[in-house]
């Protein structure tokens, strides 16, 4: 019997929304984006250490 697939459940689907969502215009900050932009930064350093 195959494996069925199952759907991203809604918790998983806001935070991939929020991953991709820099919330401008707002007084507020999306957490969930800056730690994506954050880790990014840190991956395209060409400084860091292995």
């Amino acid at each position: 019997m195959a494996k069925k697939l199952s759907s991203p459940t809604r918790s998983q689907s806001n935070h991939k929304s929020n991953q991709a969502n820099a919330n401008r215009g707002t007084s507020g900050s999306n957490q969930a984006h800056a730690k994506v932009q954050g880790n990014r930064g840190a991956q395209m350093n060409g400084n860091r250490k292995p």
